[in-house]
């Protein structure tokens, strides 16, 4: 397990990126969403590993780039956060596919023992080019995952639907970092 790298997941469109721009902006180590940056490569391509076009392919590049995220944080001190990352993608990649890969995967790379969850919230959420999906696949994704995550032996914490000031405030206060009201 790294105890430096903190898995920030959940639902789609319940502000994991804002927060981590938060995050950021206070400084902290920030990794950003595999699948976001593949659909902007593949859209930027003409290619077909987007989620609405080829998922698997999607899902094993997002695997390979999460893989590829953890290896290049390694260089990287204090607290690293990712949006999304391995456990979200292999999931998937089973749930969808069946192919079993999420244990044997996600028991060799690991991050914090806590991940935080940004629940379902339909009052920001919204789609666009690179979200597709509508609320209620976001809401069943969101319940995967909760399912997903304890198995795997993480403590799962949802976080509070609060300003993003107040909610790294409150990720931070969780792993008992000093600069949890640094705002």
């Amino acid at each position: 397990m790294n105890n430096r790298f903190v898995l920030i997941s959940g639902c789609s469109g319940g502000g994991k990126s804002t927060l981590l721009a938060e995050l950021g902006g206070r400084g902290y180590a920030v990794v950003e969403e595999p699948g976001r940056r593949i659909i902007a490569e593949e859209l930027a391509a003409g290619g077909s590993a987007l989620p609405w076009a080829d998922a698997a392919a999607f899902l094993r590049r997002a695997i390979d780039l999460a893989l590829e995220d953890m290896a290049m944080a390694e260089i990287r001190s204090g607290w690293v956060f990712f949006d999304r990352g391995l456990v979200d993608a292999a999931s998937a990649l089973e749930a969808s596919t069946g192919e079993p890969v999420l244990h044997a995967i996600c028991s060799a790379y690991r991050y914090h023992r806590r991940v935080f969850m940004t629940p379902p919230w339909p009052e920001i959420y919204v789609t666009d080019s690179e979200r597709r999906h509508g609320f209620e696949a976001a809401t069943a994704e969101y319940r995967r995952l909760m399912e997903t995550l304890p198995a795997l032996g993480y403590d799962t914490v949802v976080l509070p639907k609060s300003s993003p000031s107040a909610r790294a405030n409150f990720v931070l206060a969780m792993l008992g970092d000093d600069n949890a009201s640094t705002v």
